[in-house]
């Protein structure tokens, strides 16, 4: 199978820039699998699993929220949060739920309801991939 470069980007660092033989996310349109040569496509990408295919084997992370631009000669993801399944802290994911439910029940203002949403789809997401592994 060829492979093409795939880079994740997140406002903190660089999460991943290799050479990969597939990738599957979930765009707002569906899940999509990309493979080298595929064609241009730039979408948004909602919190949830992405699984990249590395030496043959798929290896799954959580991103939470971005954006994906696709191209012949690579794949550009930009993530506000991104992490392997295999390094996430399911007991602080399992906190962060927590204390996002009890913000949510506070009914604070609109700004704060919708960051503790946010919040909480962040952290089901986290616990939800990494009970894949």
């Amino acid at each position: 199978m060829s492979e093409y470069r795939l880079q994740i980007i997140t406002p903190e660092k660089t999460f991943f820039d290799q050479n990969t033989e597939r990738l599957i996310v979930r765009t707002t349109d569906g899940e999509m699998g990309i493979l080298a040569n595929h064609e241009s496509f730039v979408g948004a990408l909602p919190s949830g699993p992405v699984k990249v295919m590395i030496d043959g084997k798929y290896r799954e992370a959580a991103i939470s929220q971005g954006v994906i631009k696709v191209s012949k000669e690579k794949t550009v993801i930009i993530a506000e949060a991104i992490e392997w399944a295999d390094e996430i802290d399911i007991e602080w994911a399992k906190r962060s739920a927590d204390e996002a439910r009890e913000r949510i029940n506070s009914k604070k203002s609109d700004k704060e309801l919708r960051f503790a949403e946010l919040k909480l789809k962040r952290a089901l997401n986290r616990i939800n991939v990494s009970g894949r592994k």
